[in-house]
């Protein structure tokens, strides 16, 4: 990361921050409201939905369903922009696929 560190990414009831987990089999994404600390949405491969759809898990088509699906939902609460965190991981592969489903929803970020 380097001496400066990072800038802190945070989200309000307006505006929540869509928070990304990446693992070697798994992609967890997470929709964050940090002014009341909890969690409004979230959704993974490891959900019955995702799995029935696809065959692997840890792959760019799994994470592009994450982001169609977190994007469903975002739009059934009426939420249509959000803060993007990707965490320290960089944004290529499958993050960028879970971004790219999230904005084919129609989501602003």
């Amino acid at each position: 990361m380097g001496k400066r560190g990072k800038k802190k990414i945070k989200g309000n009831n307006f505006k929540p921050r869509l928070s990304i987990h990446r693992s070697n089999k798994h992609i967890y994404a997470q929709i964050i409201d940090d002014s009341s600390s909890r969690t409004i949405i979230s959704c993974s491969t490891l959900d019955l939905d995702v799995r029935s759809r696809c065959l692997n898990t840890s792959n760019k088509i799994a994470s592009r369903l994450v982001g169609e699906i977190i994007g469903t939902k975002l739009l059934n609460e009426k939420i249509t922009q959000i803060i993007f965190d990707r965490g320290k991981k960089p944004y290529h592969g499958r993050i960028k696929e879970v971004a790219e489903g999230v904005r084919l929803m129609g989501l602003k970020f």
